[in-house]
């Protein structure tokens, strides 16, 4: 079902005839910022997490076990079901909303997809940021969950089938790179609103994603519709081939526009997608594009895109420094490894970079815990040499994950699948 709707990829990308237009650049730069929030919002809860302005407000009990419990686990000191269900809240929430998201897309188009999203995300920071008591805060997260359902269906999509054939895989990196800065952007803005006296920092970095929530808002009324959703959706094909035209600075467009006419034709006659997919000739395919995703959530970088200030006030760095090594590692070194992920997938081939990245992330995660095994412990504390090694060897692992698992775990599954024939 996603390469009926992508349509785009065939054996005669080569004879397309496009150059890199303003409008593309402009759209996916407008759509991107979808990324940047889902990437904003990851980040910035486990900065707030280990900000005591914050938990003394919402979550009394882990601050008094962070300060004055010492009896407590080094493990077990911010464990809470209710700090559990502030941070889950937004991926359950986004689970939810996906189901509902594919089938916006499909029948409304990809522009209002990415509106409901940009006003998701406007509500939930504000609602985030304005919170007196903890309903109003696991309420504003849940509107961000709904956003980031309905945001990572819509925009990797929008950017693929506005690209042209053979910048797809760029483009598709260039959400991950987006949800990077994103990353980056929270951790920056957390460093610096702990500084702020009289404890409401932490409101500011809950409220200001509400800023590129509203260039996605107001992009998505502005934004051009893509050529792909506008076949799909309509018999009349001018339109598509005017935007076509648009998007690829040039008239003759005849040859792109008859392949996604072609994919399009091909997949309403499918009746039931699902279970064509079930069919043997394509278990291969599904069975990657469900386990890919599945594992790169499962490779623990949520723990370090959630937690990092966490881990490091654990190790027992202040909250200061606690904050300032989430930067480094979880902020600057993902964003950078991503950009060289972008320049590198097409020299160096998307199997060569699973393999680095993925041998560097297991042996990062051994030493990691091995060292908080042996110099941690259950109520120990660590010197600060081994806090720094940790923190080291966290970086590596970021970077690892950050040139293979994640950016390639958006874009393989949407090059796997072949087109679907009647």
């Amino acid at each position: 079902m996603a390469a009926a709707e992508l349509g785009i990829t065939t054996s005669k990308d080569e004879h397309y005839i496009g150059k890199m237009t303003l409008l593309v650049v402009l759209s996916c730069m407008v759509a991107a910022m979808g990324g940047i929030i889902y990437g904003y919002d990851i980040g910035i809860s486990g900065g707030v997490t280990s900000m005591e302005p914050f938990l003394k407000k919402f979550f009394p009990e882990v601050h008094t076990k962070m300060k004055e419990d010492t009896k407590t686990s080094n493990y077990c000191k911010f464990d809470s079901q209710l700090l559990t269900a502030f941070t889950s809240s937004l991926y359950i929430a986004g689970l939810v909303a996906s189901f509902f998201a594919s089938s916006v897309t499909r029948t409304f188009g990809r522009n209002p997809s990415i509106l409901v999203a940009g006003a998701s995300f406007l509500a939930g920071s504000a609602l985030g940021g304005a919170a007196t008591n903890v309903f109003m805060l696991i309420s504003g997260r849940i509107l961000l969950g709904v956003g980031v359902g309905f945001a990572n269906q819509s925009v990797p999509l929008y950017l693929s089938e506005m690209a042209l054939p053979r910048h797809t895989g760029a483009f598709n990196i260039g959400f991950q790179l987006c949800v990077a800065i994103g990353v980056l952007s929270a951790n920056l803005i957390n460093f610096g609103a702990e500084k702020i006296t009289g404890g409401w920092g932490w409101r500011i970095s809950l409220s200001l994603a509400a800023v590129p929530a509203s260039i996605l808002t107001l992009g998505a009324l502005l934004l051009p519709e893509t050529p792909n959703s506008l076949i799909q959706r309509s018999s009349d094909h001018q339109k598509a081939e005017s935007m076509l035209q648009r998007t690829r600075g040039c008239e003759d467009v005849q040859a792109e526009l008859d392949d996604l006419i072609k994919a399009s034709e091909n997949s309403k006659t499918i009746k039931h997608p699902f279970k064509k997919l079930m069919q043997r000739k394509y278990r291969p395919q599904l069975v990657m594009a469900i386990a890919m995703p599945f594992f790169t959530q499962v490779t623990g970088i949520n723990v370090i895109s959630f937690y990092a200030p966490v881990l490091f006030r654990t190790l027992g760095l202040s909250e200061s420094m606690s904050l300032l090594s989430a930067v480094m590692s979880a902020g600057m070194v993902g964003t950078c490894a991503t950009f060289v992920s972008m320049l590198m997938v097409g020299k160096l081939g998307r199997r060569t970079l699973f393999a680095i990245g993925g041998i560097q992330m297991f042996v990062s995660q051994v030493i990691v815990g091995s060292i908080m095994a042996a110099e941690l412990g259950d109520k120990g504390g660590i010197s600060k040499g081994y806090a720094y090694l940790v923190l080291i060897f966290v970086c590596v692992y970021v970077a690892g994950f950050a040139w293979s698992w994640g950016p390639l775990g958006w874009l393989i599954p949407s090059e796997i699948f072949p087109f679907f024939c009647p």
